[in-house]
């Protein structure tokens, strides 16, 4: 039986899974702590601390979020992460592991995690958004993943919010609709620091019907379905998967579905419209198109 640990960089936590088995894998362990942001050495130690103490795994796939050239094993560059920009990730970490090491484009994880055994299995076309820090996004094409001519397609978080906005945090997209921004729509409606108001409280308040919470979560929804509509008239996919941690919550998939069908029944003229459902693998789909990936290279 082979065993393979997979890595999951996030903004904000670093998630790891040891996979085992032969021809089908499963995960069967995993934990998570604080994604290391001091410096691009200590991040890199951090990595290699999770497999020297699981030094009997053959290899690391590895899944981080920006521009990965997956040909290479270089992180062309990531927000998140600005310190290994230009570094060669795949030979470093080997370097200190000794073992065969991948790396892979957050959200295109995701996406092959989905159309592997997931909820895109049976569609050619679609478009998956990760929710987390910011949003990932991936895109398949005749089922193939498509990865642009600079590893850049599907980085929706950078779209800039407005026609009169400049090229920074404050003005992309992504950063207002990653799962921090809606804390912080929330924290504002409680009064409350965002550090703490969780995911758990926020929809527990949805579930007792929290009208303030309530309305946050409509607008938040509102902005999601907005980058939705704007992605199907450019791509034209049959489906966007919403993966994330948010993406287990019934009552956010629901209000997106709402804010999308408003969206198209305001909409002047006939345009068609892709089908929104959960990914099936939520918070794990990175982990699981890592080990997809580095099982294909």
């Amino acid at each position: 039986m082979r065993k393979i640990l997979a890595i999951d960089v996030g903004g904000t936590f670093t998630k790891y899974a040891i996979m085992t088995g032969t021809r089908k894998f499963k995960i069967a362990a995993k934990d998570k702590f604080p994604t290391v942001k001091t410096n691009h050495e200590e991040f890199l130690a951090s990595l290699a601390d999770v497999f020297n103490a699981n030094s009997d795994a053959e290899g690391i796939a590895l899944s981080m979020p920006g521009l990965i050239d997956t040909d290479k094993g270089v992180c062309i560059s990531s927000g998140a992460l600005k310190f290994s920009n230009g570094h060669c990730i795949t030979e470093e970490l080997q370097a200190k592991c000794g073992v065969r090491v991948t790396v892979e484009n957050d959200a295109n994880c995701a996406v092959l995690a989905e159309v592997k055994s997931g909820s895109l299995v049976d569609v050619k076309d679609a478009f998956v958004l990760v929710f987390g820090t910011a949003v990932g996004g991936a895109f398949i094409h005749n089922r193939k993943l498509y990865r642009g001519a600079h590893f850049s397609a599907g980085e929706v978080s950078f779209q800039i919010k407005s026609i009169d906005g400049v090229a920074d945090e404050d003005n992309f997209l992504g950063y207002k609709l990653g799962t921090l921004g809606f804390r912080k729509m929330c924290a504002e409606v409680l009064n409350m620091p965002v550090e703490e108001v969780t995911g758990e409280m926020i929809f527990d308040l949805i579930a007792d019907n929290d009208g303030d919470i309530l309305d946050a979560l409509h607008k938040y929804a509102h902005g999601v379905a907005v980058m939705i509509f704007n992605l199907q008239v450019l791509f034209d996919p049959e489906r966007f998967a919403l993966g994330g941690g948010i993406s287990e919550r019934q009552s956010f998939i629901d209000a997106v579905k709402d804010k999308l069908d408003e969206l198209y029944r305001e909409a002047p003229l006939y345009l068609p419209r892709p089908q929104i459902v959960a990914c099936k693998y939520h918070n794990d789909a990175n982990l699981l198109g890592a080990l997809y990936h580095y099982l294909k290279s």
